[in-house]
């Protein structure tokens, strides 16, 4: 049994939080078992990149599509060998289904690149912060002279 929780009182004052109730809201409805193919890791590499590995034994790049749009990342795929009726299998053992699956990036979060080897897609992830939105160093001026403060502003 799930409960279903109202969040529309937490965002009564809140302003341009419109992605994280999507988020929230999507999070609610998740259906178990479209959690469940193909499975997939998500690894933390360093503090701004980020792999995510799916098993999608028996496709090709060509059968896989990945798109990046407003925050969301979409990867779908469909074999080709789905509509290879001269197939004689005695047993299907290979999950070999159409697939959609979504990952919701954080801000700044980009795919940088993808690869397909031995049936694992790996989908390289980096966080590329706009400089005006780093941390920097301020200069202060004491008694005439210039001094420097190592904390971040």
């Amino acid at each position: 049994m799930r409960t279903t929780f109202d969040f529309s009182p937490l965002f009564r004052t809140a302003v341009g939080y419109d992605r994280m109730t999507r988020a929230l809201d999507s999070a609610q409805r998740i259906d178990e078992g479209e959690l469940s193919y193909p499975p997939y890791n998500i690894e933390k590499l360093s503090d701004d990149e980020y792999r995510i590995t799916m098993a999608i034994a028996g496709f090709t790049a060509d059968d896989v599509e990945i798109v990046e749009h407003d925050g969301t990342l979409t990867v779908k795929g469909k074999p080709a060998s789905l509509n290879d009726s001269n197939e004689q299998l005695l047993h299907r053992g290979i999950a070999g289904r159409a697939f959609e699956r979504r990952f919701q990036l954080a801000d700044y979060v980009e795919v940088a690149e993808a690869d397909l080897q031995n049936g694992l897609l790996h989908i390289q992830l980096k966080r590329n912060v706009p400089e005006e939105m780093k941390p920097r160093r301020v200069r202060i001026q004491a008694g005439g002279r210039d001094a420097i403060t190592d904390k971040a502003a």
